[in-house]
């Protein structure tokens, strides 16, 4: 089995992690996106199947923790399932590049689990809560309940930032940008 290096990059919904991740993919070949799977609704028409999130039934979702193909899975909000499985891990892999992983607090801590010292761990977080809401409702995707639900669990999952090998604070974007690169080379070069 091909095996190569993992970057976690997690944080609460909001955050800037994805479009960290977004910037880190389309600069570095080296990288590849481990795609999650999910029971969620796709958002809006931008999303695809395949390229933004496996979407499963929950059905689909269940069978496969039976087979046990996942690395991680979760149910983050009630219904919603999200999980790591361990064909796209290898997919990367057996392209010869490092796995990049975008999600959510308590699967980076399953991740880190299973890939031990080969994988870096980084929670990306925002400079205030009001920060976090200010950006959640620019948005556009969120209800009034569903805002309150994110923030709700972004106070819990701020709690997990110990845990992690580093912190990232996004605050100015560019700088952000920077910062995941030297983390990136940093750790392929140790």
């Amino acid at each position: 089995m091909t095996k190569g290096k993992a970057f976690i990059f997690a944080a609460p919904s909001g955050s800037g992690k994805t479009t960290i991740v977004k910037h880190l993919l389309e600069k570095r070949p080296d990288l590849g996106f481990s795609i999650s799977a999910s029971t969620r609704d796709k958002r809006g028409r931008t999303e695809e199947n395949g390229k933004d999130y496996y979407f499963l039934s929950r059905d689909e979702f269940q069978e496969k923790i039976k087979q046990d193909a996942f690395v991680e899975w979760e149910e983050v909000y009630t219904g919603n399932y999200y999980g790591t499985l361990k064909e796209e891990i290898q997919r990367i892999w057996d392209d010869g590049r490092h796995v990049v992983f975008d999600v959510e607090v308590k699967g980076a801590m399953n991740l880190k689990k299973y890939f031990g010292d080969d994988a870096l761990a980084v929670f990306v977080k925002v400079p205030s809560i009001a920060e976090l809401e200010k950006r959640l409702t620019a948005r556009g995707t969120e209800s009034r309940e569903s805002l309150s639900q994110r923030l709700y669990r972004a106070e819990f999952e701020m709690g997990f930032e110990d845990k992690f090998d580093v912190t990232l604070v996004n605050e100015a974007l560019q700088d952000s940008f920077d910062n995941a690169d030297k983390l990136v080379d940093d750790f392929l070069n140790k």
